[in-house]
């Protein structure tokens, strides 16, 4: 009797231990899991960037062409009057004050790119910098590293897993194609893709991948309105742009009802030289000096399209995911793209070396004004922020630069590319944040 109680009393203990530890194991699971990366986002907690504020001298190794180098950073505060909403636009679930994907450094990844400009076809020219004969290869082996939390490299073959029997399209300017032609080069890894449709101009393409029954689309929208533009592929103008401020593009609008997913994004376009009408008649200009007409810049122009198109966006039946990529900076050093700038740098930027340049500065807090009230005042819309300005500001080394023609002579004379980005090269990484984002 002795020993059976001994053995009850031992049962006893045993069963309490394992209760024990299948309370804490049950405590686990459904407490720290929830600490685990998110498919979704969170609007950013803070009002001011990670760079703010920050005037540190760029220390960054350069290509030795062209030989003169000097540095250039302007030294702006990010803008203030921006504050982020909540709600349901752009969350991380529990472990958001952790992780915000668009907050982070670029680390060196010895892997390198999932493709070559050997391996994928589908790359320009202008942004093929290995053919070009640029020297330097460093640029290829960095990833974006957020703070808080890992982010998976994009998978291919989860991507058209995801994506069969839907329609993906990105509008707006040459970013966006450059931005395309990177997820093409990414996704033939497992399918090729047919183009079955361009436009005279091949700046509109359509794919399709057969197996996934799945169509990719370029829309060429550069001013995301109607527009009448008089330039060359090299950007020269021969005639100031005639923009239609109350009227979106219809080369887009008339298609987007097809779409299942949508990126798009304004630009660099809007600083071009401008002519403006509403109501049918010419209300003022940008940079139009000589003619006669009211000067109301070009964050006048950009925060009325922002506007209208989310005004489109959030009154459209249709169910499309869209996705609004912020601005792209450029890193032109010494002077601007038509008069001798350039940019030879290898190396990313670490926190604290650069800072966003006036008119960025600018185009973001319209950015972020009016995706904000957006937000607030239509929280259940399927529209999402892709945030690629910091994350880009750090690549100055990721550029064509004088490498967007085959082989340029050192005299110093080429045009320099500084704003698009060599394929592969770190618009790569926006795959993988657009991965997340799914």
């Amino acid at each position: 009797m002795i020993i059976m109680q001994k053995h009850n009393h031992f049962f006893l203990l045993m069963f309490g231990v394992s209760c024990l530890f299948l309370a804490l194991a049950f405590r686990f699971f459904f407490i720290d899991h929830s600490f685990a990366f998110s498919p979704f986002l969170m609007m950013h907690t803070t009002t001011t960037s990670p760079l703010q504020n920050q005037n540190v001298t760029a220390e960054s190794p350069l290509i030795s062409f062209p030989s003169h180098t000097t540095n250039h950073s302007v030294s702006l505060a990010f803008p203030t009057h921006t504050p982020p909403v909540s709600g349901n636009i752009h969350f991380l679930s529990v472990h958001a004050l952790k992780c915000d994907i668009f907050v982070g450094d670029w680390v060196q990844d010895l892997s390198g790119p999932m493709y070559t400009n050997e391996s994928c076809h589908l790359i320009q020219d202008p942004q093929n910098c290995i053919r070009n004969g640029r020297p330097d290869l460093g640029y290829l082996y960095w990833r974006w590293k957020p703070k808080g939390c890992e982010l998976p490299k994009f998978n291919p073959k989860e991507f058209l897993h995801i994506m069969r029997n839907k329609s993906w399209a990105f509008i707006g300017d040459s970013i966006s194609r450059n931005h395309v032609q990177s997820l093409l080069c990414i996704l033939s890894k497992v399918e090729e893709a047919n183009e079955v449709y361009h436009d005279e101009e091949y700046r509109s393409k359509i794919w399709k991948f057969p197996s996934h029954n799945f169509t990719l689309s370029v829309i060429w929208s550069p001013l995301l309105l109607k527009a009448d533009i008089f330039e060359d592929n090299n950007g020269v103008s021969s005639k100031e742009i005639d923009l239609y401020l109350d009227i979106l593009d219809t080369k887009w609008t008339n298609q987007f009802n097809n779409f299942d997913y949508v990126i798009m994004a304004g630009g660099k376009w809007f600083l071009k030289t401008a002519i403006y009408h509403e109501n049918g008649m010419i209300t003022g200009c940008h940079y139009c000096p000589g003619r006669n007409l009211t000067e109301l810049g070009f964050d006048y122009a950009y925060r009325k399209v922002l506007q209208m198109v989310f005004d489109f966006l959030t009154n459209t039946n249709n169910n499309t995911t869209v996705l609004f990529r912020t601005t792209t900076p450029d890193h032109f050093e010494n002077e601007q793209w038509f008069n001798g700038g350039y940019c030879n740098r290898t190396v990313p930027f670490k926190e604290g070396q650069i800072d966003i340049s006036n008119v960025d500065s600018i185009m973001r807090g319209i950015e972020l004004e009016v995706f904000n009230k957006t937000a607030a005042t239509s929280p259940g819309e399927n529209l999402k922020l892709f945030d690629t300005t910091w994350l880009s500001l750090l690549r100055p080394d990721g550029h064509p630069g004088p490498y967007r023609f085959f082989h340029p002579s050192g005299n110093g004379k080429v045009q320099n590319d500084c704003l698009h980005w060599c394929l592969p090269g770190p618009i790569d990484s926006w795959n993988d944040l657009l991965m997340q984002m799914l």
